[in-house]
């Protein structure tokens, strides 16, 4: 048995609108991450491997990344495996990543890498303007078929999707995602098990499990943003504090308290305002401000409070 390597990479910007990820092969129709293997004779670490290969499959040139999860468990749905046309006696350990950059840049044409809005896959997800309509729609009534007659079944829906008068809890995105996929509720199910496709498309797909993969990022960054100021790698060197806030509030897929977020910045001791005001925005010039990084080598670890406004 011969064993290889894999990486992934979901590699997260914010266009001022929403959250983007970059999308680089396609297998058929399907958008799939960046990917590719490790190979030990040419690399000398694994994110000098996924930073060499994400430049030469994308032209992008990748800033701040950490490792997601490390997957070796034998006989798993793997999508390098998959994506990478391993023999079928090959074992692969996978390894994802996460990257965060400033800016959904403009890729060279000469790439098929473009950037795609993370919640056309996942469009339950997003409740910024209210709760998504698909919810009650289509995804409560076939839970609920699916899970009758088995009250395990229907708690863990009940909880994931916020039902029945549960609280949603933003960061359960895999949760929510692996339950559908249980449920055979999406194309990636009916797929992988050979079945007829959902007569309701909940999401669209990708290429292997990367779906997957990308519900796992975003249920880190969700709660990381919490903890550690991550969300300042998604933000221009000089940024107001409206587009601050934004930002959180597409990462999270809800609408923020703009005075408590406010009072809860100030006292992280985060920002600064630089004297300066925005301009051409056709509105109230606005004050630019700028993170703090040797604040946070002084003080250590602080993340965003994020006081969502329930609706």
């Amino acid at each position: 048995m011969s064993l290889i390597i894999g990486l992934s990479v979901v590699i997260v910007a914010y266009d001022g609108e929403k959250p983007r990820v970059l999308a680089t092969r396609l297998d058929g129709d399907l958008a799939a991450l960046p990917f590719g293997a490790f190979d030990p004779d040419e690399h000398r670490t694994f994110e000098l491997a996924l930073r060499g290969w994400v430049k030469e499959q994308t032209g992008f040139q990748l800033g701040y990344v950490e490792q997601l999860y490390t997957f070796g468990d034998r006989d798993r749905e793997s999508p390098e495996a998959t994506l990478l046309s391993a023999p079928n006696d090959t074992r692969v350990v996978s390894v994802g990543y996460l990257a965060l950059t400033p800016e959904a840049e403009r890729l060279p044409e000469a790439f098929e890498a473009r950037w795609r809005g993370w919640y056309r896959h996942f469009p339950w997800e997003d409740r910024r303007t209210g709760r998504p309509a698909i919810l009650d729609s289509v995804i409560a009534p076939k839970l609920a078929t699916w899970a009758a007659g088995n009250p395990d079944r229907l708690s863990r829906a009940e909880t994931a999707f916020g039902l029945n008068g549960n609280d949603w809890p933003d960061e359960a995105v895999l949760e929510r995602y692996e339950l559908l996929y249980e449920a055979g509720l999406v194309a990636e199910c009916a797929r992988d098990r050979g079945l007829p496709e959902p007569d309701t498309q909940l999401g669209e797909p990708m290429a292997s499990d990367h779906r997957r993969i990308l519900a796992t990022a975003i249920s880190r960054l969700r709660a990381k943003i919490r903890y550690r100021p991550v969300v300042f790698e998604l933000m221009p060197e000089r940024f107001t504090l409206t587009a601050l806030q934004s930002t959180v509030e597409a990462i999270l897929g809800q609408t923020l308290h703009k005075q408590n977020f406010r009072r809860a910045l100030d006292r992280t001791g985060l920002v600064e305002g630089t004297g300066e005001m925005e301009s051409g925005t056709g509105g109230r010039p606005a004050e630019l401000y700028r993170f703090k990084r040797e604040a946070l080598r002084k003080t250590g670890a602080r993340g965003l409070t994020a006081p969502v406004v329930r609706g």
